[in-house]
């Protein structure tokens, strides 16, 4: 007895938007979040004593010194820089610049919440910099593709419908707190590939790297506020402060405004239709190359 063959084409037009969704989530074993390694630009002083996090979405090797960072008070952000290997992997230097400058705005209100924001280095009692290790590109053309197949799939079903697994981009970043004579309270190597079901397709090559720079930049003040690993317990509400900074407002420091003001919800709106990152991110980037 022979079986009819069955694939998408057997199914009411209506449930082919669901069905390609089961689809996409039958294969995310296999390619539901792109891979990136942890990457090394040498821009540290010392890669010594780190802890390894060993976590599934997010690689990172990281150290604190939570009673050094107890006694001090104000903190300076470095414009974050990009490797020299990472240069080539993204075509635009605007685009680049674009990461870098969201890691370090991100780095800037996260530590706001315990820190005072200096605008000079030789004010600072802490020191922060940051290095773009790697990018790793979005393919734009099917980013557009996953946008359709979600907006088309929305007029007939209420199930929201994950991008395409295919494709993705991901960053890793390498950054470090000094102190005035140079000794090093907190540092880390860090790499997320993006999520086919939580990462907003965006038709650009740095359409997962600018979500992600952010991730990076919670997670690094995260340590230095807390003094302790960023990727354990709960996560928390955030402070008044960091929503208002995430919506678009004045930040709590002067000095942040170096690395301009979130877009907000108008980003947010964008991501949901696929604009790229540059069209609603119009701040002038400091710092990168």
């Amino acid at each position: 007895m022979s079986y009819p063959r069955l694939g998408l084409a057997t199914i009411q037009p209506a449930y082919r938007p669901i069905a390609s969704a089961l689809l996409s989530l039958s294969l995310l074993p296999i390619v539901g979040c792109a891979s990136v390694s942890l990457e090394q630009a040498n821009s540290l002083t010392s890669y010594e004593g780190l802890t390894s996090n060993n976590g599934r979405s997010t690689k990172a090797n990281y150290k604190v010194s939570s009673g050094d960072l107890a006694t001090t008070k104000t903190i300076y952000i470095e414009p974050t820089m990009v490797s020299g290997a990472a240069l080539h992997s993204i075509k635009k230097s605007s685009d680049r610049a674009l990461v870098a400058n969201v890691i370090s705005r991100a780095l800037c209100v996260g530590v706001s919440d315990r820190f005072e924001v200096v605008s000079r280095r030789e004010d600072a009692d802490l020191v922060v910099h940051a290095t773009i290790t790697q990018i790793v590109p979005t393919n734009a053309t099917m980013a557009g593709l996953s946008t359709a197949t979600s907006l088309g799939a929305s007029i007939f079903s209420p199930v929201p419908v994950p991008r395409l697994p295919m494709g993705l981009g991901g960053l890793s970043v390498e950054a470090e707190a000094t102190m005035r004579d140079g000794k090093q309270v907190g540092a880390m190597v860090w790499a997320r590939g993006a999520n086919f079901v939580t990462t907003s397709a965006r038709v650009s090559q740095i359409g997962d790297a600018y979500s992600l720079a952010a991730s990076f930049g919670g997670d690094f003040s995260k340590m230095l506020v807390t003094g302790k690993t960023p990727f354990k317990g709960l996560p928390k509400i955030p402070s008044g402060q960091k929503i208002k900074s995430g919506l678009g407002g004045k930040p709590k420091y002067p000095a942040c405004d170096m690395f301009g003001r979130s877009p907000g919800l108008t980003d947010l709106a964008a991501s949901q239709v696929g604009m790229p990152p540059s069209w609603t991110d119009k701040q002038r980037p400091t710092g990168a190359q």
